[in-house]
């Protein structure tokens, strides 16, 4: 069995109007201009992503006990859809259903989508603008570290109870951690009722993938 190592990608350039090679990830020493809010010069830097998630993929299907269906399809399984084209789409599933699904949606922007588990997206890069001034490398590291959170056991939805109930996610790396919460109902409802009982049996969260 061996370990997943991210594809080498090429060195890109990208340039301003000045004819200037921007530094992504380094622009901006201070607060970002105004006029760069909104603004998104080169989106195909973000392509590689397609690269990474592909060999995220091929390495899960060959690692774990786990089914691969692709489709434009299985993209169904985000909560909202896709802000661009759907291009490409995988759903890695467990075959032990007490193990989260993670679906990978590849988009023209381009960019990816994750749905992990049952009430959770998320999106890499989630803002692609100049200001963000985000880099492929940091929104592939925040991919991988995420899947392999949820392929390690590290992954925990719930959702609380109350008129104006939250669906809180929480994902555990070996280095730290991170959290966010949604209002339930800005979610289908359909879905986060049918959540209800599976995460219900699942009070210390979705365990680790088993391997193949």
């Amino acid at each position: 069995m061996s370990a997943y190592v991210r594809p080498v990608i090429e060195a890109q350039v990208f340039r301003d109007a000045a004819g200037d090679v921007i530094d992504y990830g380094n622009r901006w020493p201070g607060s970002p201009p105004e006029d760069t809010y909104s603004v998104d010069t080169h989106p195909e830097r973000f392509a590689p992503l397609h690269v990474v998630a592909d060999a995220l993929i091929t390495h899960l299907g060959e690692t774990y006990d786990v089914e691969l269906e692709e489709g434009v399809e299985v993209a169904g399984d985000l909560l909202h859809p896709a802000f661009h084209d759907v291009l490409r789409a995988v759903r890695i599933r467990p075959n032990d259903p007490t193990c989260a699904t993670v679906t990978l949606v590849f988009t023209s922007y381009p960019g990816v989508y994750m749905h992990a588990g049952l009430l959770h997206d998320f999106h890499y890069p989630v803002c692609g603008c100049d200001a963000c001034d985000s880099t492929w490398q940091s929104e592939a590291d925040e991919l991988e570290q995420q899947v392999f959170a949820i392929v390690n056991g590290g992954y925990r939805e719930a959702i609380e109870r109350g008129r104006r109930a939250w669906v809180d996610y929480s994902l555990t790396y070996p280095e730290g951690a991170n959290s966010g919460r949604s209002r339930a109902q800005d979610l289908p409802a359909e879905r986060v009722e049918e959540a209800k009982a599976i995460l219900r049996g699942l009070p210390d969260g979705w365990n680790a993938w088993k391997h193949a």
